[in-house]
């Protein structure tokens, strides 16, 4: 028996829990128990996926505190206690919350797996599992990047070269003031002020309800507005704000609630 339980609170995506079903299945075999816990908004957002594919949703109570992990492991210790044992857990988080879970579950014999997105897996949990399912853009990313160049593609080289005698002729023709031209653009584009309370709300206008939203979504809409670089951080902007702004869980959180008083 091989058993999916789905932390929705933190595998929020419906194209990643697609990517880790068929992932599951083609590595361990049928699904035979799917769940996902989580808030009743998350879960709302993934009713066609869950319908799709058949995965029954437990709701969480909307607490202050995240307690969704400790429903989702409630639930593992009941069904591994089952008989038949299971052969399989496969846990959708890469929160180091279940850590101790995984542990207690593979000493009984079980495979333990972990199936996540990229940047939301916790190193520390890394080796606690059997094995490591990674699912998401980055994931795509990486394949692409795995896959070898054309050796056609050297002809081009040819023309880059006459290009670049081209621009060291046209360069030496003009005068030292052009150079001065550039100066301008590298100062503005170093020089943009700070990111606003009120850029941050516009940016994701849902943070404006006071409710508990997924990090990750708001960090996308924040991407889009150009308000987080690719490579930042994405608690980093929140952290600046730390009245307006509460993290939940405060140990690497995936959701963030706005406090307008």
């Amino acid at each position: 028996m091989v058993i999916f339980l789905i932390d929705a609170d933190n595998l929020s995506s419906p194209a990643w829990i697609e990517e880790a079903c068929a992932g599951l299945e083609s590595t361990e075999g049928t699904l035979t128990v799917r769940r996902a816990y989580g808030s009743a908004e998350n879960l709302k957002g993934l009713a066609q996926t869950m319908l799709g594919r058949a995965i029954r949703p437990f709701v969480n109570l909307s607490l202050s505190k995240n307690t969704t992990d400790v429903a989702l492991a409630v639930d593992a210790m009941e069904l591994a206690c089952q008989l038949p044992k299971p052969a399989v857990i496969a846990i959708g988080s890469g929160d180091a919350d279940f850590v101790p879970l995984v542990v207690r579950l593979r000493e009984r014999g079980i495979r333990m797996v972990c199936v996540s997105e990229r940047t939301k897996m916790a190193a520390e949990a890394v080796h606690a599992y059997d094995a490591v399912i990674f699912v998401g853009k980055d994931t795509i990313k990486q394949a692409a990047e795995m896959e070898a160049p054309s050796p056609t593609k050297k002809k081009p080289a040819r023309k880059a070269v006459v290009k670049q005698v081209a621009v060291a002729k046209a360069s030496a023709a003009i005068p030292k003031t052009v150079k001065t031209k550039g100066q301008p653009k590298s100062a503005t584009a170093g020089g943009k002020g700070e990111v606003t309370l009120v850029q941050v709300l516009e940016a994701a206008p849902a943070l404006k309800t006071g409710q508990v939203q997924p990090l990750g979504d708001i960090v996308q809409q924040l991407h889009a507005a150009k308000l987080i670089g690719k490579n930042a951080t994405s608690t980093r902007l929140f952290k600046k704000f730390p009245d307006k702004f509460e993290l939940i869980p405060d140990k690497q959180p995936n959701q963030v609630r706005y406090v307008s008083a």
